[in-house]
């Protein structure tokens, strides 16, 4: 009879200790994503083109009147915001809802000097032709 040799614990374990070790990995690396994804959606958030954008939209009497008030703002913030000391450039897509409908809100925006300036500030509401043009400074401000 042979003597029985014993396996290491490598040997005896591998089959669960890979697929276990391979899940971690990811489930580490989709954490991390995730938390970059936040901090860019959150650095978007914070910035004054999108402050000053989205209070414009959440004033506008026609904004109101399409999408229905209370206007909230989306999650899902696209586009671009690049800083540097007193100078900068934002393009972003706000998404948009309200009681009544859904819309976003297009916001170019450039910072010179410190202040930022619009080049275009305009709502998109879902199922209506023409966007909402938020430029000019007389429009209709609601409560």
């Amino acid at each position: 009879m042979e003597p029985q040799v014993q396996r290491s614990w490598w040997e005896r374990n591998w089959k669960w200790v890979v697929p276990a070790g391979c899940g971690t990995v990811v489930v580490l690396a989709a954490i991390v994503a995730g938390g970059m994804v936040g901090l860019l959606f959150g650095a978007m958030k914070k910035s004054d083109a999108y402050a000053r954008g989205l209070e414009r939209a959440r004033a506008d009497c026609e904004v109101q009147r399409e999408l229905g008030a209370p206007v909230e703002a989306g999650f899902f913030t696209g586009g671009s915001i690049q800083v540097t000391g007193p100078s900068g450039h934002a393009e972003l897509s706000i998404p948009l809802s309200g009681a009544a409908a859904k819309g976003t809100l297009y916001v170019h925006a450039t910072k010179e000097a410190g202040r930022w300036t619009f080049e275009l500030l305009e709502v998109e509401v879902a199922g209506r032709a023409e966007r909402i043009d938020l430029l000019p400074e007389d429009r209709p401000v609601c409560d």
